[in-house]
């Protein structure tokens, strides 16, 4: 049973769950799997995988002097709601914007949300270039996080613009980590990122290598960026 594998894998990597955030992930998990056969949101389906692969890995971006009580932080480009929705649920008192380019997506989201009653999330139909753009979300958040979307100078140009000064934008990457992190020292400064931390990230039973990387936003983005949409993937900083 996934309520198994999701306690087992917290467990092992050193994560306390109550029995209602137990609840909510395995109602995560059904809503996923039920979805999941009418349009594509993941090609990981199994129990044990679904819980290592993509709740624990979104979970490798808590940081307990980040996420506080309050903290508003953005998913852009969500796609089925990884890393936010877990972070929602590991940290309940945090208020979350779940962006995605995806109409459908966002559907899927909302009920996810409205299913295990999770308040204070914002579920956004949006390209990330132009969310970035509207008063309502640029450079008005506490924390970023995006996981497997693009590489870091692409994505350095989706996410920065909406954290505000003093924030952070946490990437989760796979083993590419550090070329993606060489790629993406100018991208990062164009955009207001003064400092970087990365903090590599070993998952239960798998030998992969992955990590986190925290940018913190120093300066606010130039007016410029991001570029429309379309433009950053095609041309990286």
């Amino acid at each position: 049973m996934f309520i198994d594998e999701m306690k087992q894998a917290a467990d092992s990597y050193g994560l306390v769950l109550s029995e209602t955030q137990l609840g909510q992930f395995n109602r995560y998990y059904e809503l996923l799997v039920e979805w999941n056969k009418i349009m594509n949101l993941t090609a990981i389906t199994e129990p044990q995988e679904v819980a290592v692969k993509h709740m624990i890995d979104s979970l490798t971006a808590y940081d307990a002097s980040l996420f506080t009580e309050g903290a508003t932080v953005i998913d852009v480009g969500t796609g089925a709601g990884f890393p936010g929705l877990p972070l929602k649920i590991f940290a309940p008192g945090i208020k979350l914007t779940l962006m995605d380019s995806l109409n459908k997506r966002v559907r899927f989201l909302q009920t996810v949300v409205d299913e295990l009653g999770l308040q204070d999330v914002a579920c956004v139909h949006a390209r990330a270039e132009e969310g970035a753009r509207n008063k309502a979300y640029r450079e008005q958040f506490d924390i970023a996080v995006s996981r497997a979307v693009a590489r870091l100078p692409i994505l350095a140009e989706y996410c920065l613009p909406f954290v505000r000064r003093g924030g952070h934008f946490l990437a989760l990457k796979g083993m590419q980590y550090q070329e993606e992190e060489q790629e993406a020292v100018k991208a990062i400064k164009v955009m207001g990122g003064s400092e970087t931390q990365t903090r590599p990230v070993k998952l239960p039973g798998l030998e992969d290598v992955r990590a986190v990387i925290d940018i913190t936003k120093g300066m606010p983005t130039p007016k410029a960026y991001p570029r429309k949409a379309g433009t950053p993937a095609k041309n990286p900083l």
